[in-house]
C-alpha cells in the first residue's frame, strides 16, 4: 500500500480535470434522440412514452424523479409537475418542451398527445409501466393504440460515449479514494456499520453526489453472502471482509469490491483469495467487445471450477455500469446477446463458503474497439487490517 493513497489522489485529480462531458465531449441528448426515433421508425411506432426515470435523464439531462417523456418523430414534449419547473427547464433546453402537470402527470399528458396529429400507435416500456399506469392507456388513452416495447432505450444506453466514460472514471476515482482512506482505519471490533459510516462519508468527501447503492460491509462468515447488508457484527481477528460500494458523479455510478482479511491471513485465506484473483484477472485479460455475455462469464468460471471450487461460485460474472450501477448488458451463463463495443461492465467473480466466509474481486471495465480497458486501479493483492 505503499504510495497508493497519494496515487488514488492524483488518479482522483486527473479524472476529475477530464469530466466535463458537455465542454469537452459536447452535448449528445439529440444525437441520443436522433437514434431513438430510427429505432421508432424500425418498430413501427410513431412515438414512445418514456417513464423510467434513468431512460428520461439519459434523453434529456433531466434528473428529477417525476416525469414522463414522449418521443415523436418530430417532437418531443417532458411533462412533469410544479416541483421540477425550474429544473427541467434548466435541464432539457433545447431537446424538448416541457409541460408542468397542475393535477397530474397524466392528465397533463392526455391534453400534449392530441398536439400530435400524426401519433397513432404508442410504445411504451412493459419492465417500466405498472399495471395501473397500463390501465390509464385502455381508458383516457383510448383514441391512441399503445404497443408494448421492450428496452429500445436500455438498448442505446449500453454503448458509453467519451463523455460517459469520464464520468465513470471520475466516479471510480473518487471511491478508491475513499477506500484508500478507510482501510487504514479499520480495526477489529469495529461494527460493519462503523465501517461502512467511515467509507459512505470519506465518498461523500470526495464527491460522490449520491450512493448508488447500499454499501455492503460483511465480515466473517457474512461474507459468504454475496448481497449482505451491513450490521452490527463486530469485526473479528483472522477473517474476511468484503467491501462492496460505488460512487456517483454527472448522474454516472462506479462498483467496486475488495476483500481484506481482518488480522493476519492464514493459507486458507491466501489460497482461496488467490483462485478468485487469478480468476478477475484472466477475465479482464479475456473479455473483449463483441463476445457473447455467457462466453465472456465462462472465462472466469472455467477457471475457479478448474481450482474445484465452481460450486462456490453462484452468481454472474458482472453486468453493465452507467447511470444505473446494474444495466445492460449481462456477463452471465444465461446471457447470449454479444457485449457491444463502448460498453463499461464489471468483472466480479467471487467464492462463498457458507458458515466461513467469501472473497469477491469486482473491476469495472471499458470494452472498447479492439481494446479493453480495467478502470480500477486499486490493488488487489490480499491486504491485512486492523
Amino acid at each position: 500500500m505503499t504510495g497508493a493513497a497519494p496515487r488514488a489522489a492524483a488518479h482522483l485529480e486527473s479524472a476529475r480535470a477530464g469530466s466535463g462531458p458537455d465542454e469537452k465531449h459536447g452535448d449528445r441528448r439529440s444525437a441520443r434522440l436522433s437514434a431513438l426515433r430510427s429505432e421508432l421508425t424500425s418498430a413501427g411506432l410513431d412515438a414512445l412514452l418514456v417513464t423510467h426515470a434513468p431512460n428520461v435523464q439519459y434523453l434529456t439531462g433531466f434528473s428529477g424523479s417525476s416525469g414522463l417523456l414522449l418521443v415523436a418523430h418530430d417532437a418531443a414534449f417532458l411533462v412533469t409537475d410544479f416541483r421540477y419547473r425550474t429544473q427541467a427547464r434548466e435541464q432539457v433546453s433545447g431537446v424538448a418542451e416541457v409541460q408542468i402537470g397542475e393535477t397530474s402527470l397524466w392528465s397533463r399528458l392526455w391534453t400534449t398527445l392530441p398536439r400530435l396529429a400524426a401519433v397513432r400507435t404508442v410504445g411504451f416500456d412493459s419492465a417500466n409501466v405498472s399495471h395501473a399506469d397500463y390501465q390509464r392507456f385502455a381508458e383516457a388513452g383510448a383514441p391512441w393504440r399503445w404497443q408494448s416495447t421492450s428496452g429500445l432505450v436500455e438498448s442505446l444506453r449500453q454503448r458509453k460515449d467519451a463523455g460517459e466514460v469520464a464520468h465513470i472514471r471520475t466516479a471510480i476515482a473518487i471511491a478508491e479514494s475513499a477506500l484508500h482512506a478507510t482501510v487504514p482505519a479499520i480495526r477489529a471490533g469495529m461494527t460493519e456499520f462503523e465501517v461502512a459510516a467511515i467509507l459512505e462519508c470519506a465518498l461523500r468527501q470526495r464527491g460522490s453526489e449520491a450512493h448508488p447503492f447500499e454499501a455492503i460491509v460483511a465480515s466473517g462468515e457474512r461474507s459468504a453472502l454475496p448481497h449482505a447488508r451491513s450490521s452490527a457484527r463486530r469485526l473479528r481477528p483472522g477473517e474476511f471482509l468484503v467491501l462492496d460500494f460505488g460512487a456517483t458523479s454527472g448522474g454516472y455510478c462506479a462498483d467496486i469490491t475488495r476483500t481484506f482479511v481482518v488480522g493476519k491471513a492464514t493459507q486458507s485465506h491466501h489460497d482461496t483469495y488467490d483462485v478468485v484473483r487469478e480468476a478477475n484477472a484472466t477475465a479482464c485479460l479475456g473479455v473483449v467487445a463483441g463476445m457473447r455475455g455467457c462466453d465472456a462469464d465462462a472465462i472466469a468460471r472455467e477457471h475457479i471450477a478448474g481450482c474445484g471450487l465452481g460450486a462456490e461460485f453462484g452468481h454472474s460474472l458482472g453486468h453493465g455500469i452507467g447511470i444505473e450501477v446494474h444495466e445492460k448488458p449481462l456477463l452471465a451463463r444465461t446471457a447470449d446477446a454479444p457485449l457491444p463495443v463502448d460498453s463499461v461492465v464489471t468483472i466480479e467473480p467471487g467464492v462463498y463458503r457458507e458458515g466461513w466466509g467469501g472473497v469477491r474481486i469486482e473491476d469495472d471495465v471499458h470494452l472498447g474497439l479492439g481494446r479493453t480497458e480495467v478502470l480500477t486501479v486499486f490493488p488487489r493483492e490480499l491486504i491485512e487490517v486492523g
